[in-house]
């Protein structure tokens, strides 16, 4: 091995883009040790070159002590084209709809294309849990995310796959029908507010509501009825998948506590793990860098040129 494939495989920028915010750090392979993460609102300026200005400066914030990292590696919502680097996203961040990223961010880095690599943050997440979390020399894992929206990831030993033997097309559960909707219905930050908007008559947004549970019925009850329709939406799944462990993240998943043991009494016969992430933020940041690393261990096509210095001039 030379010495350039040797520091290519040190350290890689990662990116947590969320739906309001964006998150980044420099990810060292040796333990998946993250340095310190810093994050920003979405630009006000809504347009692409501002966010892409945006990546760049985090990239520059997160690699400030840090001599050179390898490329990038984005934890992306979707619909995204994560091959092409794309984005194919109409309703959130819309103005970077068919914009390549990958290529726009690498000429402001000044790095070879090649550089710069996308995955669902889904997936993030759960291979963040896989490398340095609660899914750690677990075999079959399924990773479920709880905000505005729910994710999912299913994972045989430490790769994400989407096809197969209990395994939703894509590894998606959202849009699985259920109770006459979906499961992205019953299982979201929107769930918790309807429930309990029809119960008392007030609309709150989820994170107030649970801030309420422990003297409000109705606010508990939101999150129980949330708890066991998100067991009964993975039933089938994984009866099927038979995971050792689901782990659940998300902005709901902080108030685990509300909720978790309704989860898992709808699961109790299927003798399956139901815990809360151990990474929560951090998560799909280190699964950025996991999925960095597996890829240039697994490929003799990446670069192995020396790592470019991040330089803000």
């Amino acid at each position: 091995m030379t010495a350039a494939t040797e520091n290519i495989g040190k350290s890689v920028l990662v990116y947590d883009v969320g739906g309001s915010h964006v998150s980044a750090a420099v990810c060292l392979q040796n333990g998946y040790q993250l340095g310190p993460v810093v994050s920003a609102l979405h630009p006000a300026q809504q347009t692409s070159d501002a966010f892409i200005q945006l990546l760049y400066a985090l990239g520059i914030e997160a690699g400030a002590d840090t001599a050179s990292v390898a490329g990038a590696e984005l934890a992306m919502p979707g619909p995204f084209d994560f091959a092409a680097g794309v984005s194919q996203m109409r309703h959130k961040l819309p103005y970077l709809f068919g914009l390549d990223l990958r290529q726009k961010l690498s000429q402001r880095f000044g790095w070879e294309p090649c550089r710069v690599r996308f995955l669902h943050d889904a997936a993030a997440f759960l291979l963040g849990e896989i490398g340095a979390g609660a899914a750690r020399g677990v075999s079959r894992a399924v990773g479920i995310t709880l905000g505005t929206g729910v994710g999912s990831a299913f994972s045989v030993n430490g790769s994400i796959i989407i096809e197969g033997s209990g395994v939703p097309l894509g590894g998606e559960i959202w849009n699985l029908a259920y109770q006459g909707g979906i499961v992205e219905d019953f299982v979201s930050s929107k769930a918790i507010r309807r429930t309990y908007e029809q119960r008392t008559g007030m609309l709150r947004e989820a994170v107030e509501i649970a801030s309420k549970a422990a003297n409000d019925p109705a606010a508990l009850k939101a999150f129980t009825e949330l708890g066991h329709h998100l067991g009964l939406a993975l039933r089938s799944p994984l009866a099927v998948f038979a995971p050792q462990v689901v782990i659940l993240g998300g902005g709901i998943s902080r108030s685990g506590n509300l909720f978790l043991a309704a989860t898992q009494h709808e699961l109790e016969d299927l003798s399956i793990k139901v815990v809360i992430s151990s990474l929560l933020d951090e998560a799909p940041l280190v699964g950025a860098a996991v999925s960095w690393f597996n890829e240039c261990n697994s490929s003799s096509a990446l670069p192995e040129n020396v790592p470019i210095q991040l330089d803000a001039s």
